[in-house]
């Protein structure tokens, strides 16, 4: 049985409009920022003049992951800005000046089938791609690893409300998506794939349905409406009913969101790194709700702006949503990959109160963590006990709780405690 909850999705406020794209930039700020590090090496100064898809930091980690420039123009400054963490990080300002001059136009050499693994491996390395649902998590080292992958699981579910970023981009490239995912069967040996949406999505499912007929080794596999069944480990329980300890990989699956797909696409396809992603900006207070194509390293506040603005001057601003998501102290944010939607909220003022001991949180928990035991914890061996490093961060605890105490916020500190 999957744990979960059925929630209001509120995804039609976002669908009412078409994508539009957000080209005039003045200034990009591209944050120096890789999976899970900001410790990096800069490649550039101030002054330099540097290309779209140059490489202007590169992570010093194991990674060695590079940071591309999503425009062409010269480097201004480096400057302090707030990532969507609320965390200060270090950007590189680059005045745009439109004329997106590359410096190597390489273009497609083959067809995206045509590749071998060391190939496709190494491009998505040196393209930077990366988890476009919010990790941000290498995609090279998914792939990169020396064990058989035996399934592919497309992640097609997008269960965190409001944000249709995911949808967004099937409904547009279901051929290239699908072309993209029966490539890699082929180059990697996979034997199956399996691409998992919501029951009620029948707009995708439709989509869908009028291409996969050429393809005969994917199937398309519906999961019930229970947030957050689009947790990876959750997602492959229902599926296979199979368990997973760590990563995936070790019972020879993969899985990629929809998002990550099409990025796989359009490295394979153009041979240079994807600097523009997909996000949802949403929420009542917002004026005119939508998916927007934007450029890595776009503020907040000049695309919401860009948009027609707010509805009213006081609002709250959540990242990536409001059940996984951080609110944000301000609009000044900058953007890059990891960052998937922007919803604008009226959050009620609530008092905290004493917890009643009523075990709510602990039955709804999907990875069964006891989340008011790891509050209550203040002995650092019962605490790795309580195994507060397997929370996923899906907020269920905090949603869940009569008392109002904002679980998810304690038990992730709790999961830090036990990191350092």
């Amino acid at each position: 049985m999957i744990r979960g909850k059925k929630i209001i999705n509120n995804k039609n406020i976002s669908l009412k409009n078409e994508l539009s794209t957000m080209e005039q930039v003045d200034n990009i700020y591209i944050p120096l920022v890789t999976y899970n590090n900001n410790n990096c090496q800069i490649l550039v100064k101030e002054g330099d003049y540097i290309y779209k898809n140059q490489i202007i930091a590169i992570s010093n980690d194991k990674y060695k992951f590079p940071i591309f420039s999503s425009v062409s123009g010269i480097v201004k400054e480096f400057v302090d800005k707030k990532y969507i963490d609320n965390k200060i990080v270090k950007t590189i300002k680059i005045e745009n000046d439109f004329r997106e001059k590359e410096k190597e136009k390489i273009g497609a050499k083959k067809k995206i089938n045509q590749y071998t693994k060391e190939e496709v491996i190494d491009l998505l390395k040196t393209c930077g791609a990366v988890g476009m649902s919010g990790s941000y998590y290498p995609t090279y080292y998914k792939y990169g690893m020396e064990l058989k992958i035996n399934k592919l699981i497309i992640n097609a579910v997008e269960c965190e409300p409001y944000i249709t970023s995911d949808f967004t981009i099937l409904k547009l490239h279901t051929s290239e998506i699908l072309e993209t995912i029966d490539s890699l069967m082929e180059i990697f040996e996979i034997n199956e794939c399996v691409i998992a949406i919501k029951d009620y999505n029948q707009s995708s499912m439709n989509d869908l349905i009028e291409y996969i007929g050429s393809y005969p080794k994917i199937t398309i596999k519906t999961v019930p409406d229970i947030y957050p069944i689009g947790y990876e480990k959750s997602l492959i329980k229902y599926l296979y009913n199979v368990d997973i300890k760590k990563n995936p990989i070790e019972k020879g699956i993969i899985v990629n969101n929809i998002s990550t797909i099409y990025e796989i696409f359009r490295i394979l396809k153009y041979r240079k790194p994807v600097v523009e992603r997909i996000i949802t900006i949403s929420g009542n207070n917002i004026k005119n709700p939508q998916n927007i194509l934007v450029k890595d390293g776009t503020l907040i506040k000049d695309i919401i702006n860009y948009i027609g603005g707010y509805t009213k001057n006081k609002v709250t601003l959540i990242s990536n949503g409001p059940m996984i998501g951080n609110a944000l102290d301000s609009d000044d944010i900058v953007v890059n990959k990891k960052l998937c939607g922007i919803v604008a909220m009226d959050i009620e003022t609530t008092f905290e109160n004493k917890c009643i001991n009523c075990g709510k949180c602990i039955n709804i928990c999907p990875v069964r963590l006891s989340p008011v035991l790891i509050m209550n914890s203040k002995n650092n061996k019962i605490l790795e006990k309580l195994n507060p490093d397997k929370c996923v961060e899906c907020g269920l605890c905090s949603y869940i709780c009569p008392s109002k105490i904002d679980l998810r916020s304690i038990v992730t500190s709790k999961k830090k405690e036990c990191d350092e």
